[in-house]
C-alpha cells in the first residue's frame, strides 16, 4: 500500500464521516432541537427585556 492509496481511503473515510454528520445532524428525530436553536435569537430578546425591567425595578428601590 502505497502513500496513494492511503490518501486515497482517508478521503472515503473523511467523506463518510461527513455524510454522517449532515444524516444525523437533519434527521427526523433532531427536528425538535433544531426548531428550539432557530429560535434562540429571538428567545434573547425576551431575556433582555426581563432583565431591562428587573434593573429598572432595582432602582427605583
Amino acid at each position: 500500500m502505497d502513500i496513494n492509496e492511503l490518501r486515497g481511503v482517508h478521503t472515503l473515510l473523511v467523506m463518510a464521516v461527513f455524510i454522517g454528520i449532515i444524516w444525523w445532524a437533519f434527521s427526523a428525530h433532531r427536528k425538535k432541537a433544531n426548531e428550539e436553536a432557530a429560535h434562540l435569537p429571538f428567545d434573547d430578546d425576551e431575556v433582555e427585556k426581563r432583565t431591562l425591567e428587573q434593573e429598572k425595578t432595582e432602582n427605583k428601590q
